[in-house]
């Protein structure tokens, strides 16, 4: 190989380097996703937005998914972290659909496939900058866990991510239950998703929920909004009452 073959090959070695390097830092983010069990399946619900730094950049980020035959996937953080995720979960259903032996992966081996990979990531300095939530029915039993960032997971009844686990789910302990039917599960939600929409500056307007069943499958909404309400007293003057206001 002459020099001017050498040079072109160690170019394109860079530009494939370059071609497959990962995010180092969220720059386009989602918030909250919040999740929980009901009467007949899953349901899942997040907004649309996608925050350039504190910038409100994109309101149509769809951020839950479907995985396979029996799950939704739901996310926040880094948006294109996401899209790596959901190719890795592609290549994981076509795996499994190859062997063609009429099994398919349910949601809790799903939760574990991402339980490894997130922390995977995370052992090589260079996790990936999402929180997940993964739920599903298969064999009519349901299961819903959620994994952060360096590869935390748990299951429970109802999950969230971001503030959601400190404005939402505090709602989900109070008046969550069990036997709740789809109707009822679709307002616990949206009442859950009005208070990040007023506390949490990420949050926008425009939200999906996703729901799946063993008899009906996935249902994703179609975008929509919540109906609002801003003439509370304290919105006027936040700081009335306070020491030290100015």
């Amino acid at each position: 190989m002459n020099s001017a073959d050498a040079n072109q090959a160690n170019e394109s070695f860079m530009i494939s380097e370059q071609s497959s390097e990962r995010t180092l830092y969220p720059y386009v983010t989602g918030t909250s996703v919040i999740g929980m069990k009901y009467k007949d399946g899953i349901i899942m619900a997040a907004d649309m937005g996608g925050s350039y730094g504190s910038t409100l950049r994109y309101k149509g980020v769809e951020r839950l998914k479907s995985v396979g035959k029996h799950s939704i996937i739901g996310a926040s953080g880094e948006i294109s972290d996401f899209q790596d995720i959901m190719r890795n979960l592609d290549d994981l259903i076509l795996y499994d659909n190859m062997w063609d032996d009429g099994n398919s992966l349910g949601p809790k081996e799903v939760h574990n496939y991402l339980t490894r990979l997130m922390y995977n990531r995370r052992n090589k300095f260079n996790p990936l900058w999402n929180s997940l939530i993964l739920g599903g029915v298969k064999n009519g039993n349901k299961y819903l866990g959620t994994v952060s960032m360096i590869g935390v997971q748990y299951s429970d009844d109802h999950v969230a991510t971001g503030f959601g686990n400190h404005l939402a789910r505090p709602i989900l302990r109070d008046e969550w239950r069990e036997d709740l039917s789809f109707k009822d599960a679709v307002k616990l939600l949206e009442k859950c998703m009005r208070v990040l929409l007023y506390r949490d500056r990420s949050a926008i307007n425009k939200l999906q929920m996703a729901w799946i069943t063993e008899e009906e499958g996935l249902t994703v909404s179609p975008p929509y909004s919540l109906k609002t309400f801003w003439d509370f007293a304290s919105f006027h003057n936040p700081t009335a009452g306070a020491d030290g206001s100015w």
